[in-house]
């Protein structure tokens, strides 16, 4: 039986999440309902947190049928229905919760019986869904962790990881992207979940973009945070004129030192169906990270698109890169990121290789291992 799913997550659109790429498969043989963030802290007195939530308010005013803007490349699937939350954000606030609790919980309720709908599958990437667990008449609740919300930033810590622990107490499953996760949820049934990646899109070859520079390329692509290790890539780019360092993504932090630097280009974000293109014709592609709590937990989308798409890989430690160590050149500092960039290796059968490591773990097959264990806890 093909249950529907009701799926909660960050914000549909820009780019894809984990959670967003499994829910365009599953929606593939399902109705899939997706509920916009709830947010994981209350906000603050700051222009930024008024005009997210003049956004949010806004949104609630739309149809819960279609997703404001939201890029072409990322138009949801038919069977998929987005609702934008009647909710308040301030995780653990017992009033908030009471709230929520009552107002999203008959939204959903109002969505699912709309399409004819009942005894739904509960997948909550976010621990703030716990409020909704037991008001939707859900055969079984999937808690699907990929962040430790204990190490994020933008995270009221202490009341999010209380709701985390309540939520994966009252999970019937509690999917997991690494080991580092796994010890967090003693006591639940564990299943291992490790990120997918869209290996046809990043195999399939693709156009050089107009804006990527010409000569040596060395490439980062992704959120711009306090993880990234810019020290490290100013002081390789200071010592390297010869190479250009190309960085892609929203920035959330100051870019000052990334600025400074000659051969450092920061071209901003781009849609997720036009990394390819700028991934494909790099020489080499980035993951300099710093060594955060939240580094530890990762399991990055990137490391798997990067592989996707044939290219040469520098990094530096981290846990979840060990399956894929013998591809990756691993550094430690300036000198070991310099002399890594004089043994790349982009020949045809050093690109097959790294293409084949990757080549299983699409996300059709992690949809399908995450659907095998749903379906046996809601028979």
């Amino acid at each position: 039986m093909n249950r529907p799913l009701v799926m909660f997550g960050e914000d549909w659109g820009g780019l894809p999440s984990s959670s967003q790429h499994l829910a365009k498969r599953f929606a593939a043989d399902r109705p899939v309902i997706w509920v916009n963030s709830i947010g994981l802290r209350r906000p603050r007195l700051n222009a930024s947190d008024a005009g997210r939530v003049l956004r949010k308010l806004r949104s609630m005013g739309r149809s819960n049928q279609k997703p404001a803007a939201v890029p072409a490349a990322q138009d949801k699937p038919d069977n998929l229905t987005i609702i934008h939350p009647r909710a308040v954000s301030w995780p653990g606030n017992p009033l908030a919760s009471a709230i929520n609790r009552a107002s999203l919980g008959a939204q959903i309720r109002a969505a699912l019986i709309q399409q004819d709908l009942e005894s739904p599958i509960l997948w909550a990437s976010l621990p703030t869904a716990v409020d909704v667990v037991g008001t939707l008449g859900e055969a079984a609740v999937a808690y699907y962790c990929c962040d430790d919300f204990s190490g994020l930033v933008g995270v009221d810590h202490t009341p999010v990881t209380r709701m985390e622990k309540k939520l994966a107490q009252q999970s019937d499953i509690v999917f997991v992207t690494n080991e580092a996760l796994e010890r967090k949820f003693e006591g639940s049934r564990i299943s291992a979940l490790p990120h997918g990646v869209d290996f046809d899109l990043f195999d399939r070859p693709a156009d050089r973009p107009a804006d990527l520079p010409n000569g040596k390329i060395a490439l980062f692509y992704g959120s711009i945070s306090d993880w990234l290790d810019q020290e490290l890539m100013a002081r390789t780019a200071e010592a390297r004129p010869d190479w250009t360092f190309v960085l892609i993504g929203k920035a959330d932090i100051s870019l000052d030192r990334l600025s400074s630097v000659a051969n450092i280009r920061l071209l901003g974000p781009r849609p997720h169906h036009a990394l390819p293109g700028y991934v494909q014709h790099a020489d080499v592609a980035l993951l300099p990270f710093l060594d955060t709590p939240q580094i530890r937990a990762c399991n990055p989308l990137k490391l798997r698109e990067y592989l996707a798409s044939g290219t040469s890989v520098i990094s530096t430690e981290f846990r979840s890169l060990a399956p894929y160590r013998d591809a990756v050149s691993v550094v430690a500092d300036t000198a070991d990121f310099s002399a890594a960039l004089d043994r790349i290796d982009n020949s045809p059968a050093a690109r097959a290789a790294r293409k084949q490591l990757v080549a299983s773990e699409t996300w059709h097959a992690r949809a399908d291992q995450a659907l095998s264990a749903l379906e046996g806890i809601a028979a």
